[in-house]
């Protein structure tokens, strides 16, 4: 009886803690507006780029940086794969790449790195002070870490988020979830 009675209460922590998360999100930003806040970047070809580019399509954004060793190729790959294996369904989503190190992550190199990847993904960095706004705005963890070599790292969050044609937070894909569950995901967005 008190397992039970345990199990339940846990399960209604559980529920009241999602629907608090999502009541969050939902409420963040105003009717109409972007999830995060205005910004004005620059995209993998130099051209300016704005939080309009997340509207008028659902959208998958990774925020991550180029000298990454292992979550950002993964990722990149994965969400190229998604999108592939979605096919025409997929075919409204509009995915992007959003550097977290624009010191060294300029327009160019961000071409390169993603167009090895994918031609559905666009790169987009800036100048440093804005990126962090806008990341920040998102909510996106970001930390340097300094290597011995006197070089750096970085940790940051490795989950994908999706926005809805409004450019609302429809939701996101963690890393390393399976196949099954982010195809799932994505179709929902593109039937949003």
């Amino acid at each position: 009886m008190m397992r039970a009675i345990t199990l339940a209460v846990g399960v209604l922590i559980a529920a009241i803690v999602g629907f608090m998360s999502y009541d969050w999100y939902r409420t963040s930003n105003a009717p109409g507006q972007a999830f995060g806040a205005p910004f004005a970047l620059v995209d993998q070809n130099g051209a300016p780029i704005t939080e309009q580019a997340f509207r008028g399509q659902p959208t998958a954004i990774f925020f991550g940086f180029t000298h990454c060793p292992e979550v950002c190729p993964t990722t990149l790959f994965e969400m190229d794969g998604w999108l592939k294996s979605l096919g025409s369904e997929g075919e409204d989503i509009r995915a992007y790449f959003i550097s977290v190190d624009p010191e060294r992550d300029t327009p160019e190199i961000l071409k390169n790195y993603v167009g090895n990847v994918s031609d559905r993904i666009t790169g987009i960095t800036g100048e440093p002070d804005k990126v962090a706004a806008m990341a920040k705005s998102f909510g996106i963890y970001w930390k340097k870490v300094p290597l011995e070599d006197g070089d750096y790292t970085l940790d940051h969050t490795a989950s994908v988020l999706l926005l809805d044609e409004t450019g609302d937070f429809f939701g996101t894909i963690a890393y390393g979830e399976a196949q099954d569950a982010a195809l799932a995901k994505l179709k929902r967005l593109a039937q949003s």
